[in-house]
């Protein structure tokens, strides 16, 4: 008997590889597989604006990475006796603005200089819903978009969806762009499996259509681009409550562990799947705590442990594994 629908996902045609490197945007399910990938050693850059939900502000977003933009203290304003950014998440705001235009302007060269040569882009998109800055927001051009409320009085927005003709053009623009930037880069979108349910039940679904819509008929035209279903497999595939969280809004771990398996399957080449295994029999007995630390068997342990690290880095000297082989080796974290 069959619990949930299962559907085979393309796979993509250009392979992530341990030696890849990824930039990651968009929700927050991004920094889900985010956390996963780092986990595993792969060099990732992750939202390098904070969290990020629409369209609008993904593209911002890119736009500032392309041309290595530098805010000054101008763009930000004060709440709450805060400096943050309407194009930025919370984390860059500071009690300063010299604070928050250091970590904003940190960020923003990192991702210009990563872009560069990175071999893939992660882009998730969550909502189609636009929160536009009325007279009222203080220091906001009026109509454009916020990246983040940074909790401001709701008369300072105004609620828009985005229709699927301007999410095409936005993201054709992107897309262009960034083939300008960085030729060799591959492009891989996901929808957001994470329900707005604030927005309520009918608009989470519009929003939802709008993105999907706009995504597919880019992947249709652009050879270079991929849609991995990660809304899919949570909505159709597992489609059941006891694979979200208590909120009933976000996936959980169990959801998010099927996504991941499912991305490995599609996007993730054979080597380095059996590379993974490694890794992660590394990372467990990194994580272990012996009761004797001293006992010649935990000394056995690490040397082991040692020697299958050495012989990883060998074969793959990109890897980050440089605390866990000063731990077998000395047993220190």
């Amino acid at each position: 008997m069959k619990f949930h629908f299962e559907f085979d996902i393309k796979k993509i045609k250009r392979p992530i590889s341990l030696s890849s490197k990824l930039l990651l945007l968009g929700s927050c399910f991004t920094e889900n597989i985010g956390e996963k990938l780092r986990k595993h050693k792969f060099s990732v850059l992750e939202n390098p604006h904070g969290i990020l939900f629409n369209p609008v502000s993904v593209a911002d977003a890119i736009a500032d990475y392309i041309s290595n933009k530098t805010y000054s203290e101008s763009d930000l304003f004060t709440l709450n006796e805060t400096w943050h950014s309407w194009k930025h998440h919370s984390r860059f705001s500071g009690i300063t603005q010299q604070e928050s235009i250091h970590k904003i302007n940190t960020a923003i060269k990192e991702a210009h200089e990563y872009l560069k040569v990175a071999d893939h882009l992660v882009i998730t998109l969550g909502s189609a819903w636009l929160y536009t800055l009325t007279e009222k927001a203080v220091n906001a051009i009026p109509n454009t978009v916020a990246a983040n409320n940074h909790k401001a009085p709701s008369d300072w927005f105004q609620k828009k969806l985005l229709n699927p003709t301007e999410a095409i053009y936005l993201l054709n623009e992107l897309i262009k762009g960034l083939q300008a930037f960085n030729p060799k880069l591959s492009i891989i979108f996901t929808i957001s499996p994470v329900r707005h349910l604030r927005e309520g039940l009918v608009e989470n679904n519009r929003s939802k259509a709008v993105l999907i819509q706009a995504v597919h008929q880019l992947v249709d035209k652009y050879e270079h681009l991929y849609y991995f279903p990660a809304y899919e497999l949570v909505i159709d595939d597992l489609r059941d409550y006891r694979f979200y969280a208590e909120d009933m809004v976000h996936p959980n771990y169990q959801a998010t562990q099927y996504v991941w398996e499912k991305l490995l399957d599609a996007c993730v080449d054979e080597e380095t799947k059996t590379v993974m295994k490694e890794i992660a029999e590394i990372n467990l007995a990194f994580q272990h705590k012996p009761f004797n630390p001293s006992t010649e068997m935990h000394q056995l342990f690490l040397k082991n442990y040692g020697t299958k690290t050495k012989l990883l880095l060998e074969k793959h000297p990109y890897l980050n594994l440089a605390k866990e082989l000063t731990y077998f080796e000395t047993g220190v974290k």
